[in-house]
């Protein structure tokens, strides 16, 4: 078992469970109680529940290279996370003028970071 890809497993599944319990009050309530139409308010939860299972896939994923390698899997939840990543950092600086108000960049680069260190590395 590679102990690095089980903890940026872990780290994954922690991201998942930062994103519903704490981002889904943050994010989706006031997108929920927003004068919104019902079909976009039907849209942004499923936007938001198919991050949740794309996160809780990746912590799958990384979980199962921890004893099987897979390197076109391991790839995969890599550019995923790379390309989360690069929303993050374009978001923040087009539309907030700052990457401080969403810091996620830095998990999104830091899991696949490990990742691809315990095995190249």
């Amino acid at each position: 078992m590679s102990v690095a890809l089980m903890i940026a497993a872990l780290l994954m599944l922690l991201t998942s469970a930062i994103h519903v319990f704490a981002g889904g009050p943050e994010i989706m309530t006031p997108i929920r109680q927003s004068n919104l139409s019902k079909p976009v308010k039907a849209v942004a939860d499923v936007v938001w529940h198919g991050v949740t299972v794309m996160l809780m896939l990746m912590a799958a994923g990384l979980a199962w290279l921890a004893y099987v390698p897979n390197p076109a899997l391991l790839w995969m939840i890599c550019a995923v996370q790379v390309g989360f990543a690069g929303l993050f950092i374009a978001y923040g600086i087009g539309q907030l003028g700052n990457l401080k108000q969403m810091p996620q960049w830095i998990i999104f680069l830091g899991i696949p970071a490990l990742s691809l260190w315990a095995v190249y590395g």
